[in-house]
């Protein structure tokens, strides 16, 4: 049947990788993986006076470049004034032009987050009222264009680079060394290096313009290139090309001198030499993804990376030798087919995989999610639903796999072939009757009836040559004539090829093994789509860190419009004397109409907390004539001040002054708007 099965095999496996495609295509563009949790001045603010900078904060650490972060005045120019700058932790800043004129600014961001994604995305806030812009606010990433779905789509191949090399050589070393020698084996696991060195350079190439500008042209900026060489994706990809280069060797040595090795020991010795040799260059491979993504950054990435590269080697060696065992099964040659025992080896490695991707996959998920709400309020967590659902399923056709893997028969000896070939002999004593084809349903029949009708012609026009075929001539007889010679190695390679097909023939007929080709194709396809999905995950923002963004955005907005909680304002100052630079932080709570605790904070511009001879506080509320309404808070702590019982008589949009006097000359005062009550 394997005539009749191939083609709609190679359609089926065509069809499943075009889906998977689809699906990655398809995909929404890659989250902030570092979100924006706040900004000063705030989405939508509306400030009297124009403030000295811009801040922004993000929920992990992120890397700048000198165009990271842009403020563009109404007319959609420019007024942001040198490179953006670290204030502290995850908060950046940038200057920005003194004069500024009121109207609506545009604020844009593009960094890229810890775990390497770029993360892009606007808002405006006005000066003095808002105003007509000619800036077209977006969110849109360059992750959204061409550059970005050729990064995504080197991303899968390199995974399914890496699950193809390693795991097919896993499969030949520890389940079926006779399969070293077997071209198919070899092509496939040849194919893995060639698909996971070729997306490794691809990705390099890709990944400057995949950060910055989005554009197709900026792909072979040799500067970008430059750039992306100093980053920690980039050295991953670096040394993921420089363990190519071993992994190389391991396959020529896998291919080449252990196949021919025949000694027990040597072979042994060599295994076990290949076996230490592969692991290190598969675990280090693995690692190349572990340090530059999700598992690097955030909760216990210490723990993460280690239990990430366990992760992708259980799936390279479950998934990878499902696709060598599906190549062995199908495409094997007659005389060299995959044995019984080696399906076994296989199912048992499959099944400490399964294992180990249990635990570690558990664990990711609790570390990316964090709830159990995550799983359906996140599309991190949708997607690891069907990530879930497809394993579940992958399982399952295991299952099947292994019991028809236990009713497998051994392949007959090719001289126990021949033996029940003959005995299906015709009444005309005619020894070259198919007599198999029957039983692959005809699939076979047709290719041997017309071999067998050349031989049954050629053997009748002279049967001398059929019988001595391939024999030395006896001594004292004459060389046979070039045509006779001809003749005999054409009907020799009849022969051949009629025996391989009887052989391929008894071995297909047996039901278990055509049952365990069919559970095996069905696990390759959903494995296909499996790592698709994977692949989409892998880009996507982790559950714990978009719902600690929509908290952190929701609580700034329900600050900003007096909501219950704590508001807070951040205000940069500098009274112009020695040391006299700083942010002075101010929170109110509950920030409502009557009484309130109010806490000060004073810092340097690298984040350390200084004292200052003294702080001031008032309210304003210009709308109705109240205040200022003076406030002198405490020194609690080093830069810390606070006063308790603090009286907002009325809501509104209230004016915050905060005078801070550095020495006994230098004083400044800052102000914002905020609304309270």
């Amino acid at each position: 049947m394997t005539q009749t099965i191939a083609p709609r095999v190679r359609a089926l496996v065509l069809l499943l990788l075009a889906a998977a495609c689809a699906l990655l295509a398809g995909a929404a563009p890659a989250s902030a993986h570092a979100a924006l949790t706040g900004s000063d001045p705030g989405q939508g603010a509306v400030v009297d006076q124009a403030p000295a900078r811009i801040t922004l904060t993000f929920s992990e650490q992120v890397a700048l470049s000198d165009d990271s972060l842009r403020v563009l005045d109404p007319d959609g120019k420019r007024v942001d004034n040198g490179k953006p700058s670290e204030v502290s932790g995850t908060t950046y800043a940038v200057r920005l032009n003194s004069g500024l004129s009121d109207g609506t600014y545009t604020v844009a961001y593009q960094v890229v987050s810890a775990d390497s994604h770029p993360v892009a995305g606007a808002y405006t806030f006005s000066i003095g009222a808002p105003s007509k812009t000619s800036v077209a606010v977006s969110g849109q990433g360059t992750d959204d264009g061409v550059v970005g779905w050729l990064y995504g789509f080197g991303r899968y191949v390199s995974y399914a680079g890496f699950i193809v090399m390693a795991g097919g050589a896993a499969f030949v070393l520890a389940c079926w060394p006779r399969g070293s020698g077997v071209r198919p084996v070899q092509r496939f696991v040849v194919s893995g290096w060639l698909a996971l060195t070729a997306a490794t350079l691809a990705l390099l190439l890709l990944r400057g313009s995949f950060t910055g500008s989005g554009k197709v042209a900026d792909v072979f900026d040799l500067s970008l290139l430059g750039q992306v060489l100093q980053t920690k994706t980039g050295a991953a990809l670096v040394s993921r090309l420089l363990l190519l280069a071993a992994a190389a060797l391991f396959i020529a040595v896998l291919f080449g001198a252990y196949d021919k090795r025949e000694d027990p020991q040597e072979k042994r010795d060599l295994t076990f030499g290949l076996a230490i040799g592969g692991v290190v260059v598969a675990a280090g491979l693995a690692a190349s993804w572990a340090m530059s993504e999700h598992a690097s950054v955030g909760l216990q990435a210490g723990i993460a990376m280690p239990v990430d590269v366990v992760h992708l080697l259980a799936v390279a060696a479950w998934l990878g030798g499902l696709g060598a065992l599906l190549v062995a099964l199908y495409r094997a040659p007659a005389d060299a087919p995959v044995d019984a025992s080696a399906v076994r080896r296989f199912s048992r490695v499959a099944f400490g995989s399964v294992l180990a991707l249990i635990a570690t996959g558990t664990y990711q998920s609790w570390r990316q999610l964090g709830s159990w709400s995550a799983f359906t309020d996140t599309r991190y967590g949708q997607l690891l639903l069907a990530k879930i659902a497809l394993v579940v399923v992958l399982v399952g056709v295991a299952w099947i796999s292994r019991r028809w893997t236990g009713r497998l028969v051994e392949t007959v000896p090719a001289s126990a072939e021949r033996e029940k070939v003959r005995a299906g002999v015709g009444a005309s004593g005619d020894t070259d009757v198919d007599t198999g084809a029957g039983t692959d349903g005809g699939t076979y029949g047709g290719t041997d009836s017309d071999a067998h009708t050349d031989v049954r012609a050629d053997t009748r026009t002279d049967p001398e040559t059929d019988t001595d075929a391939g024999e030395e001539p006896a001594a004292g007889e004459s060389a046979p004539e070039p045509a006779d010679a001809e003749r005999a190695a054409q009907l020799a390679r009849q022969r051949a090829a009629r025996d391989a097909a009887r052989q391929r023939r008894l071995r297909d007929a047996d039901p278990n093994r055509f049952g365990l080709r069919r559970s095996v194709l069905a696990e390759a396809g959903i494995a296909v789509v499996l790592l698709a999905v994977t692949t989409v995950l892998t880009q996507t923002e982790p559950g714990r860190t978009e719902q600690e963004a929509k908290a952190a955005t929701s609580s700034s907005a329900s600050a900003d419009a007096g909501a219950s909680g704590a508001l807070t304002l951040n205000m940069p100052f500098d009274t112009g004397g020695k040391d006299g630079k700083g942010i002075v932080t101010v929170d109110l709570d509950p920030a409502r109409v009557g009484d309130n605790e109010l806490h000060v904070y004073v810092e340097r511009p690298n984040g350390r907390a200084f004292d200052i001879p003294e702080v001031k506080i008032e309210f304003t509320l210009k709308a109705k004539a109240i205040g200022p309404l003076p406030v002198v808070p405490d020194h609690i702590a080093t830069g810390h001040w606070s006063a308790n019982g603090v009286q907002i008589p009325m809501a509104g949009d209230w004016e915050v002054d905060v005078t801070v006097r550095t020495s006994d000359i230098d004083e400044v005062t800052v102000s914002k708007n905020a609304q309270i009550g």
